[in-house]
């Protein structure tokens, strides 16, 4: 290993040291959504600025409902995926490509006999014929060289993933405590839709003249089917919040990995790559010992392997001769064989046919039972068509 590799290496660690002292906040509890009766000033004020961007005649202000709180979030979570390729996010991408893949019909990589291996076939260690062609003509020290060059380049995208998971977790806790906003929001309107606004339009159905009985019903209808959307789109926020929470331990588990493995990377370019380096050296002088001295041994093996080998040899030929000699026409073991095969022959033959019959049979009984369940069924369709139907009382109140 290069001078200058050791120097990145060591200069490397102040880093490790920096992010390795930030500490995250802890997130807060699931459950602990403060209401508006209960929440102080600042608090209701949030709470009733989301609460005013609930527009029960407008369809899409509840859809979007919550929303605009994970745009801050979603926008680090695109830059950090800009420009990531599918290998780079390992079995994630490789499920992420396979439906690419299946959308346009095949896939382009795998026919490429250069392409880089999967991940499935890196971990059985299936090195590309060329790859082990190439690597047996490379030099030890370009060898150690290239190793050095990417753990150095792994431990720089690491140090910037770990940076950036420390926002990443900064918004997402962000997120995570607006959902908690969102969702007392919600839950205030929908007390507000039950205990008022509601009441108040059935009131005025009951009020209203004939002739306007029929819109204010439907006035009605409409507010109860945008009450319900609201409630289920305060329960998905919660659903996300849950989720949300849950992410936040598994950024923090992902960066004290990446932390650890910064460390380790650091602590073989430093340690490591020097033991292997004389453990290399070693081996050398080691290995031309043992060339020669296997050029000696072979020089003296080589006589006696000829003489046995030859012995050997007139001995296997003579034996094959003179069993050819000895051996009749036909072998009695093979008219044995293909006379037992015959009778099985017959024998299968005989069962399928036995089976079949026995089949037919049992399809024809099959066959009378659904045709009896068929009748059976129409019979009980036509009987319920006088049955009241799902509109049964939903019709507009009469005077």
């Amino acid at each position: 290993m290069s001078e200058t590799t050791r120097e990145k290496a060591e200069a490397i660690m102040a880093d490790v040291e920096d992010v390795s002292a930030v500490v995250l906040p802890e997130p807060a509890d699931a459950n602990a959504i403060v209401r508006l009766a209960e929440a102080d000033a600042t608090q209701g004020a949030e709470i009733r600025t989301r609460m005013d961007e609930i527009d029960m005649e407008d369809t899409q202000s509840i859809i979007s409902f919550g929303s605009a709180a994970q745009a801050e979030l979603q926008q680090i979570s695109q830059s950090m995926l800009s420009g990531v390729r599918n290998k780079d996010v390992g079995p994630a991408g490789d499920s992420l490509r396979g439906i690419v893949s299946t959308i346009r019909g095949f896939s382009v990589s795998e026919l490429d006999m250069r392409r880089e291996q999967s991940w499935w076939e890196r971990l059985l260690g299936r090195a590309t014929p060329f790859a082990k062609f190439t690597a047996r003509f490379e030099t030890i020290q370009s060898q150690i060289d290239k190793i050095t060059n990417d753990l150095l380049g792994h431990e720089h995208v690491l140090l910037k993933d770990i940076k950036s998971l420390d926002l990443l977790y900064e918004k997402t806790l962000a997120f995570y405590d607006e959902l908690a906003l969102y969702i007392s929001a919600g839950e205030e309107k929908l007390k507000d839709l039950d205990e008022n606004a509601i009441p108040a339009r059935e009131a005025a159905v009951e009020a209203a003249a004939e002739d306007q009985q029929v819109m204010k019903a439907q006035e009605l209808r409409d507010l109860r089917a945008a009450r319900d959307d609201l409630e289920r789109r305060v329960h998905d926020l919660k659903l996300t919040r849950q989720v949300t929470m849950q992410s936040l331990p598994s950024i923090r588990l992902v960066q004290e990995n990446d932390k650890s493995l910064v460390t380790k990377i650091n602590s073989t370019l430093v340690n490591t790559v020097p033991l292997w380096e004389t453990q290399l050296a070693q081996a050398l002088t080691i290995q031309r010992s043992a060339e020669a001295a296997n050029a000696v041994r072979d020089a003296s093996d080589l006589t006696n392997e000829l003489l046995t080998a030859n012995a050997a040899n007139l001995r296997e030929s003579n034996r094959v001769i003179r069993e050819e000699m000895e051996r009749g026409v036909f072998d009695i073991e093979a008219i044995k064989k293909a006379n037992e095969d015959l009778i099985g022959t017959i024998q299968e033959s005989l069962q399928i046919a036995d089976d079949g019959k026995a089949k037919r049979a049992a399809a024809e009984e099959d066959l009378k039972k659904m045709e009896q369940e068929l009748r059976d069924t129409l019979a009980s369709a036509k009987a319920r068509r006088d049955g009241v139907g799902d509109t049964a009382n939903t019709a507009v109140p009469a005077n």
